[in-house]
């Protein structure tokens, strides 16, 4: 997957596979700052110009997976924890579903299509320097709307600026649709407020703001 975006020079290069042992060589990115610890004036300009660059590589010849199997296997795998006493007490399955459909609307409603980086979270996206920008790791890559690779990145606003003004402001610096990324926001919201439920026993009480905000965006 980061050989399918190379052309981009926005993800590390591979010096060296070993696919018996499972094992690769990556280019070191330097700085290497995570896109989170970033000043946060600075990010919407530089993920308009790493989307870009990303999403101008045409699809592998030998096509990923579409976006549709990436979000089933998404709401499968993360649903079951809808089970966990300390999410289900917050969360419950008529929210769930509530997601559910509003992705199978998006999804059945995309008009334009890019290869995804499928899951650019700012955990996932790295300081290249002044030279190169943005650098993204650990792609999931699907064909799918490109608000996709933007949503994670505006449900981070969530307890900063707010989800709302964020969604606004990354729309119209990275030219996408608003009331689609409006829409995704509040499918991956879910996704988030669960991350952060399941973080409760590490005594993080600061986080309470930011999952009555999230819970508040999936209604």
């Amino acid at each position: 997957m980061l050989g399918w975006f190379a052309a981009s020079g926005r993800v590390p290069a591979v010096l060296a596979v070993d696919e018996d042992a499972g094992a690769m060589v990556l280019e070191e990115i330097v700085p290497g700052t995570m896109a989170e610890d970033m000043p946060a004036a600075s990010l919407p300009g530089q993920w308009s110009e790493l989307l870009a660059a990303l999403h101008g590589v045409a699809p592998h010849p030998r096509p990923p997976r579409m976006l549709r199997g990436r979000c089933e296997e998404a709401f499968a795998r993360v649903g079951r924890r809808l089970s966990e006493p300390a999410i289900g007490a917050r969360l419950d399955a008529t929210a769930w579903d509530r997601a559910i459909r509003r992705c199978e609307r998006l999804l059945d409603t995309q008009a334009t299509t890019v290869l995804l980086h499928g899951d650019l979270h700012l955990g996932n996206v790295l300081d290249g320097g002044a030279e190169r920008g943005l650098m993204a790791i650990d792609p999931k890559a699907c064909v799918g709307d490109p608000c996709f690779d933007a949503v994670d990145y505006v449900v981070a606003g969530a307890g900063l600026e707010g989800v709302e003004t964020r969604c606004a402001r990354v729309a119209a610096t990275c030219g996408l649709d608003g009331d689609r990324l409006h829409a995704w926001s509040q499918v991956i919201a879910p996704f988030a407020a669960i991350a952060h439920l399941g973080n409760a026993h590490l005594g993080n009480g600061g986080a309470e703001p930011v999952i009555d905000e999230l819970l508040a965006w999936t209604r």
